[in-house]
């Protein structure tokens, strides 16, 4: 019977050519030179040093995080929690150096001991608990993020100077991410081939109840392993920070799925026993070099999911059919002549990358757009008010024959600084920044400003680094008005709740303050509770139900943005603009409707169409080295039922 199955693998083989087995056995590196080969054809900007350096800077973060979590994955568990742990190390180590004096290298040693506590919880969890890998890392995904809000108090904390060195660059040219991320990865090479933890890995994934019987104390190298991917957490979060020059307690969020997706992209099974941290960094870098692939086309933000979703597929089903076709992986450190092997495969993908290489140069050479070119990056389109920003700047675009490129950074800090880098290393004529943080986007505004592209802010100013031109609305005189729009209303006296935005940005803050600062001038006012709500509808009108339950007496809201004040209308039912009246933010088309309709008592609007209207014009009287006033205020205005037919945004 064990004949029959052997010759039947061997036939299997057989089936497949040797060049075919070549791909079935290398099949990310043969994904990442195809993409490579594509976008260098589609792209002159792909292959320039520049923008090849900054694929690296960008893969680093997720591929630090994913060599962590292949350990887990090698042996058959899973990591949630490693973006949430990235947040809170690097919060840890800026919150004890920054706020409590703490010297810098014990606070980076603080900071990996959080990331092996963390790792050591879920190691317990999982191996003394009996729960599931998922339910325990899940669990500790929202602890560990929980604790990042706590000790940060929802704000960024600055990062200390000696630190944040990690995210500059050797000789003005090599990214320090990137030696962190190839020391890291021969790190973890090294753990998976050559130590008996990593052995006890595969030994663990491929079957965990034969490594007890064989003697191998299971329990313990399991709290082994999630502690070494709890280390390697706290190693990107540090990384992570330091390119951002601040702790964001919302940093990384959703990072684990990015890290989950390289290790299974680079080869291995979550069902355990296989996988290698060259097979991770390739998946890491197939990540990158799409996303930065399809910025520079220009591909939609909401396409790129659809993409990199794909891909992920495909690479399941890769495996698959490697699998059927009969190749075999190897557990890393096994097998000398599979390793001289693996060298000549590696060796050939650089011949071929270097081929394209000269290819591609050739072919794009003196090409050159006629139109200017100017780079548009969003904090996020998944808020009305951010889609009108756009869509201002993309009218004004093509009345003026410009080339636009927007991308969506997804409430991500780390995500734009990748989206201004691309831009910056492109060429861009101009660059258009609505600052995730304001913080955050200042090393990526001054890398633009050494290239001599003018940075135009809107809506958001950026810190520690200069900008042509800030063009923006008063954010803390609008929440201000919002206060007293809803105070007069309720005629000085009443009891209110405020819906806060998401935690960590300084829209959120900025209005908050407004609120604070406009509420003083009213006693008689009374807050009953101030909750976030993300500037989201739905959190908007799950928080309101809640604080329904213990204020029912509530005369009145003010939201932070129109999105939260429209989730609160629906919470409240038939009180909204009765009994209880709602004042949002922003001005956008739902929100202008629900005035009309009079659910919504006011929304203090920004005319965001506006904003992008006039950022763009200033982005290229800025190009073109005309005068530019450094603060073009976009007047905000209280609309209400008396005066919204006449407001058009």
């Amino acid at each position: 019977m064990a004949a029959d199955t052997l010759k039947s693998r061997a036939d299997s083989g057989s089936s497949v050519g040797g060049f075919g087995r070549l791909l079935l056995d290398n099949g990310a590196l043969t994904a990442l030179i195809v993409l490579v080969i594509a976008l260098s054809v589609l792209s002159g900007d792909f292959l320039t040093t520049d923008n090849l350096l900054n694929i690296g800077v960008q893969a680093a973060v997720t591929a630090i995080l994913a060599f962590g979590v292949t350990f887990v994955i090698v042996s058959a568990g899973i990591d949630l929690s490693v973006g949430s742990v990235a947040a809170l190390s690097a919060t840890v180590l800026a919150w004890s150096a920054t706020s409590h004096g703490v010297p810098v290298a014990l606070a980076v040693v603080l900071a990996l001991a959080t990331g092996i506590a963390a790792g050591l919880v879920n190691g317990f969890l999982t191996a003394y608990g009996k729960l599931p890998p998922f339910i325990a890392t899940l669990a500790m995904l929202s602890v560990a993020r929980g604790l990042s809000l706590v000790i940060s108090g929802g704000v960024p904390i600055p990062f200390p100077d000696s630190v944040s060195h990690l995210g500059d660059t050797l000789g003005s040219w090599l990214p320090v991410p990137v030696l962190v991320m190839v020391v890291m990865g021969l790190l973890a090479a090294f753990v998976l081939g050559r130590t008996y933890i990593g052995r006890s890995m595969y030994a663990i994934g491929g079957n965990e109840e034969a490594a007890r019987l064989s003697g191998l104390r299971v329990k313990r190298q399991k709290l082994a392993v999630y502690a070494l991917s709890g280390v390697f957490a706290a190693v990107a979060g540090v990384v992570l920070a330091s390119r951002l020059s601040s702790a964001q307690p919302q940093a990384a969020d959703g990072y684990e799925l990015d890290a989950i997706a390289a290790v299974v992209i680079g080869g291995a099974s979550l069902a355990g026993g296989t996988g290698k941290a060259s097979g991770t960094l390739i998946g890491a870098l197939i990540l990158a070099v799409l996303r930065n692939g399809l910025n520079l086309l220009s591909v939609s933000a909401f396409w790129q999911q659809v993409v990199i979703g794909v891909v992920i597929a495909l690479a399941v089903l890769l495996d698959t059919v490697r699998r059927k076709a009969g190749a075999t992986p190897v557990a890393a450190g096994t097998g000398g002549g599979n390793r001289g092997k693996q060298a000549a495969t590696y060796g050939l993908a650089a011949v071929v990358t270097v081929a394209i290489v000269g290819a591609t140069s050739f072919l794009h050479s003196g090409s050159a757009s006629a139109s200017p070119k100017l780079g548009l990056s969003l904090s996020t389109l998944n808020n009305p008010f951010f889609v009108q920003i756009r869509d201002g700047a993309q009218a004004e675009a093509k009345k003026r024959g410009v080339d636009l490129t927007v991308t969506d950074a997804r409430d991500d800090a780390s995500q734009q600084a990748d989206q201004l880098q691309n831009f910056t290393s492109s060429g861009y004529g101009a660059v258009i920044v609505n600052p995730v943080d304001s913080d955050a986007a200042g090393n990526s505004v001054k890398a633009a400003g050494k290239a001599d592209i003018p940075v135009i802010a809107v809506d958001r100013g950026v810190n520690k680094a200069k900008v042509a031109a800030l063009v923006a609305s008063d954010n803390v005189a609008g929440g201000e008005l919002a206060a007293k729009t809803v105070a007069e209303k309720l005629g000085g006296k009443g009891r209110i709740v405020v819906l806060q935005g998401q935690a960590g940005t300084s829209a959120a803050r900025e209005r908050a303050e407004g609120f604070a600062k406009g509420l003083k001038q009213f006693p008689g006012i009374k807050v009953l509770a101030q909750q976030p709500a993300d500037f989201d509808r739905a959190k908007g009108l799950d928080v309101m139900s809640n604080l329904l339950q213990a204020h029912p007496d509530v005369q009145g809201v003010i939201a932070a943005n129109d999105e939260m004040a429209l989730g609160a209308i629906k919470a409240l039912g038939s009180k909204a603009g009765k009994s209880v009246q709602v004042v949002g933010f922003d001005g956008t088309p739902d929100g202008l409707k629900a005035v009309k309709d009079g659910s919504l008592y006011a929304s203090v609007a920004q005319q965001p169409t506006q904003l992008g209207r006039i950022a763009v014009t200033n982005a290229l009287k800025a190009l073109d080295g005309g005068k530019v006033a450094p603060m073009v205020k976009v007047p905000v205005k209280v609309v209400t039922r008396e005066n919204v037919s006449g407001f058009t945004g």
